[in-house]
């Protein structure tokens, strides 16, 4: 399900992304507020799992909330959960599958289904085909370059979300255009590229020079001179022998007809990430100065062309030497909706990058939270003593995943999960691989359905959520300080609260 969020300023967002939500909810629970760190450094460093961090954490504080009251030792809870949360880990790598060493073809095959995982929770669920093996194809543009901006989403209103596409190379919006701009071509074949960081315009040159004429004429030298300027420059991006010129700063008027009388394509005031991002793909530089461009720091592509996509006009170079760059134009009906899409893409790149990076993968839908958790309740009686109490309680936590898999697909939990224990629970070992099929209602082989998700995500998720759990656990008092309650701290209410007592607040006591 998706949650609809509108702030204070009015503006409305729809997300299903955990990292997202935790983002704009406004906590003010000091407690509260670690669960939005786990969220946000997992959405950092593995893009996908947000919401899975969230519910472990608060699924583990719940189940330890029973012994808390019976009056056990924070620290021995925290002490066991540590070793559970080391021993699930160490089952979750044991349970990894490689994809190291496949062809290209199975490869882009297998990273499509993790991509399909990720987005099968999201709104452009019903897609996740058509999307999936787009992000592939994206993430196996740019390489072994990771940079995420290399990447570059554009939203365009309208149309239908199957009419988004993938530009092997980059695409942009046209820019704020000139007088002249109309007669300039629209396509090449093999164009060069020179991209500057200089504005091409007419300006008078503003120095602080004082300049006395004794005579009229001479100050038509002075406005000759600055023409001059600028037409050297313009000679000069000519004579580079450039068919395509973009600038980071304005292009003017005078530029961009000068530009046009020789078939030269030029867009002024181009996004610096763009202009970046054509910089890596064709292999030019960024030049400050007109002066002594030399062949090497132009780029080129195969085709150039400005296209119309819904009632915008994009820049489009494909077919770009270095290739290490790609864009995907998204289009769609409501601007949350694009909005949402381009969310659900960023997780979707992310896990493909790290299933890239770190070629293991687990099977998904619930199924390695139960293999895990099964694990641990064996485990756990081999154990003498408390430890064994508290580590079945970390196992019972592990079953939230699978839970809510159901609830979110409107089936009844409890039947489910009483499937997977008894599948789980077989001796051989072949329902290790078993989850929640969401489509029928009932348990399937998340494994052999391709419900795959990278290891990393899982191990990091668990390491997260313990973390943030035996934090809070640790903690047995909470300490408010009055002074900082107002700004200008006001000393009467500071001497008030001294004088009942107030140094300590009212915290959580032990009882």
């Amino acid at each position: 399900m998706d949650k609809l969020i509108h702030d204070d300023k009015g503006s409305v967002t729809i997300s299903n992304d955990g990292a997202t939500i935790m983002k704009l909810l406004d906590i003010v629970h000091p407690a509260a507020k670690i669960l939005v760190d786990i969220a946000k450094s997992q959405d950092s460093e593995v893009g996908d799992g947000t919401t899975t961090v969230v519910l472990l954490a608060a699924e583990f504080l719940k189940e330890a909330k029973p012994f808390v009251e019976d009056g056990v030792h924070s620290q021995n809870l925290i002490r066991s959960y540590r070793t559970a949360s080391t021993l699930a880990i160490e089952k979750v790598k044991e349970l990894a599958v490689s994809i190291e060493g496949k062809s290209v073809e199975e490869k882009k095959g297998l990273l499509a289904k993790c991509a399909a995982t990720t987005l099968s929770s999201k709104l452009i669920g019903g897609e996740k085909e058509f999307f999936a093996t787009m992000v592939v194809d994206a993430v196996m543009a740019i390489g072994d370059d990771d940079r995420l901006s290399l990447i570059g989403i554009k939203k365009v209103p309208g149309g239908n979300m199957r009419d988004s596409f993938l530009v092997d190379g980059v695409a942009f919006k046209k820019t704020f255009s000139y007088a002249g701009f109309e007669q300039q071509p629209k396509k090449f074949l093999i164009p060069k590229i020179l991209l500057l960081n200089i504005e091409l315009e007419l300006k008078s040159e503003k120095e602080n020079a004082e300049i006395r004429l004794s005579d009229p004429s001479q100050y038509q030298s002075i406005v000759d001179a600055e023409w001059n300027i600028i037409y050297d420059k313009l000679d000069k991006c000519v004579e580079s022998g450039a068919k395509v010129v973009l600038s980071r700063l304005a292009i003017g008027d005078l530029a961009t007809q000068y530009f046009a009388d020789r078939d030269i394509f030029c867009a002024g005031r181009v996004a610096e990430e763009d202009l970046n991002r054509v910089a890596a793909a064709a292999g030019g530089t960024v030049q400050t100065s007109v002066n002594n461009i030399i062949p090497e720091v132009l780029g080129t592509c195969e085709i150039f062309e400005e296209k119309q996509v819904g009632g915008e006009r994009f820049n489009i170079f494909s077919g770009c030497p270095s290739g290490r760059t790609a864009t995907i134009v998204l289009r769609g009906g409501a601007d949350q909706f694009i909005e949402e899409a381009e969310r659900s893409l960023h997780d979707a790149i992310m896990i493909v990058r790290r299933a890239v990076k770190n070629s293991t993968v687990v099977p998904g839908g619930g199924a390695i939270d139960m293999e895990v958790s099964k694990y641990l309740r064996q485990h756990s009686r081999t154990i003498a003593g408390k430890p064994q109490l508290f580590i079945n309680s970390y196992a019972k936590a592990l079953e939230v995943i699978p839970r809510q898999l159901c609830d979110n697909a409107g089936f009844d939990a409890t039947d489910v999960l009483n499937k997977l224990r008894q599948k789980h629970a077989m001796q051989s070992g072949e329902g290790a691989s078993y989850g929640v099929d969401i489509n029928t209602g009932g348990i399937a082989d998340s494994y052999a359905n391709f419900v795959w998700e990278p290891a990393v995500v899982k191990i990091n998720a668990i390491n997260a959520a313990t973390e943030a759990a035996c934090l809070i656990l640790s903690v047995d008092e909470t300490v408010k300080n009055p002074k900082s309650q107002s700004a200008q701290g006001d000393a009467a209410a500071g001497a008030m609260g001294r004088g009942r007592g107030g140094g300590r607040g009212r915290g959580m006591r032990r009882r």
